[in-house]
Order: structure tokens, then C-alpha cells, then sequence
């Protein structure tokens, strides 16, 4: 059983929390969501201890409450924001696994907040820079460096192209170098199971920027050819956790 008394909330209150699920838990309250998304997710990006030990009885309404599922989900996309956010997250991995399912079933829906949810996908299975980084391709930049040279290249995955390029505040993006696509068949995780989610569910777009974002990429200022998931990845993820 949580101590209550002893976690505190993104505002560094105790014991608010379980009152506030107490009663969401009776009956639909929006007054009582709005505070829960303040002190569990505030802003929708900032949680704390509070946030992760509400997860259990947010998993619980999850599959009947679109509010629940979307809090937790959005405290997990938080986890790396937290110094213990890992370890915390770990205590619970029924109900992360629950999540995800119910998350990936409304997916299969095709619903209007598609990418919202992939991304909630994404962190609920441990992708915690993906979710944070992915858009829905029509206008998508990473910053990486070269492995080669270690020069700063900006990759760009969308309607205005998919290319390499040295950033130039005055000029633009220049010497654009062209993308090249991982084949769908040579894609490996996590990489293979997002690309499989987007085409199971007829989103081609995100499944085209997929394999760009997991191919590879030649820098403007050295020539070498490099894989950008692993470029992303080394610039986003302490050492301990790099898998792209």
C-alpha cells in the first residue's frame, strides 16, 4: 500500500492525490481531473513521486475512462523527466502493460489523435526519446551528431523533403544530402514493430518517415555514411539506456 504522506506531488503537497482519485474513482468529475493533471502532469510534461504511484488506480479506470488513460499515459511519456522515474515505472509493470494494451487497441481504431497515441505507445513501452521526438512527418527535424566528424546535421523527414543538411541561421538548411530509407524487410526493433503498428493501421505516412528516421544518412561536411536512430539515440538517451 502507498504511503500518501510521503509522496509528494509536482507541487510538493502530500496527501491531495488519493483524495482527488477517490473521487474520480465515484464518479465522472472534471473539476477533480483538471487537479489531477495539475499535480500529477504539470503542464503535461513535469511529474514526481506522486505521478507514478497514482499509476495503479489510473491503470484501473483506464479501460473504462478516456481521461485515466491519457493522464498515465502522458506520466509515462514523462518518466526520464524524473531522477527516479525509471525505477518507479519499474514497480509497476502489470499496469504499464495493461496501458499499453488498452493504448494499442484504441491505435487500431484509427482515431483522430493517431499520433498522440502512438506516442504514448511509444513510452509506455519504454521509448521514451521517440515518443518525445516524433511528430507526424509532415514537418520533422532532429538534430544529431556525425559520428564520423562529429558535425552538427539536421535531419528532415517531411513534405519539405527528406535529407541531411548543415543548419545555417542565415541561409537555411544547406548542403542537403538525401535520405536513405530503411527497407521495411531489413528494419529491426523497435524500429519493426513501430513500422508493423503504422501499417497495421493505415498510417503510411508514419510509416514512410519510419524508415527514414531508421535508415541512414550522409553528413555534408565528411561524407561518412551513419544510422540516424543510433545518432538520435546517443544524443538523447544516457549511456545505460542507448537502444535505438
Amino acid at each position: 500500500m502507498t504511503d500518501w504522506t510521503q509522496v509528494v506531488d509536482a507541487h510538493g503537497a502530500v496527501g491531495r492525490v488519493p483524495l482527488l482519485l477517490d473521487q474520480v474513482e465515484r464518479e465522472e468529475v472534471p473539476e477533480a481531473w483538471d487537479e489531477l493533471w495539475d499535480r500529477l502532469c504539470l503542464h503535461g510534461e513535469t511529474v514526481s513521486a506522486a505521478s507514478f504511484a497514482a499509476l495503479p488506480r489510473l491503470a484501473a479506470l483506464a479501460p473504462a475512462c478516456a481521461q485515466a488513460l491519457e493522464l498515465a499515459s502522458a506520466i509515462a511519456r514523462g518518466t526520464l523527466r524524473h531522477p527516479d522515474g525509471e525505477a518507479l515505472l519499474a514497480g509497476c509493470p502489470n499496469e504499464v502493460d495493461r496501458l499499453r494494451e488498452l493504448v494499442d487497441q484504441r491505435l487500431r481504431t484509427r482515431p483522430a489523435d493517431y499520433s498522440r497515441l502512438f506516442s504514448d505507445l511509444l513510452a509506455l513501452a519504454g521509448q521514451y526519446h521517440w515518443s518525445a521526438s516524433f511528430g507526424d512527418f509532415t514537418d520533422d527535424f532532429y538534430a544529431v551528431s556525425c559520428p564520423g566528424c562529429a558535425a552538427e546535421v539536421t535531419i528532415a523527414v517531411g513534405d519539405y523533403g527528406c535529407y541531411a543538411a548543415i543548419r545555417d541561421w542565415d541561409q537555411g538548411d544547406i548542403e542537403r544530402r538525401s535520405l536513405r530509407p530503411a527497407p521495411a524487410e531489413e528494419l529491426r526493433d523497435p524500429g519493426r514493430w513501430m513500422h508493423a503498428t503504422a501499417v497495421r493501421d493505415g498510417q503510411q505516412r508514419l510509416a514512410e518517415g519510419i524508415r527514414y528516421v531508421f535508415g541512414h544518412a550522409e553528413c555534408p561536411a565528411c561524407a561518412s555514411v551513419f544510422n540516424i536512430a543510433e545518432a538520435h539515440t546517443n544524443a538523447n538517451l544516457p549511456p545505460a539506456l542507448e537502444t535505438y
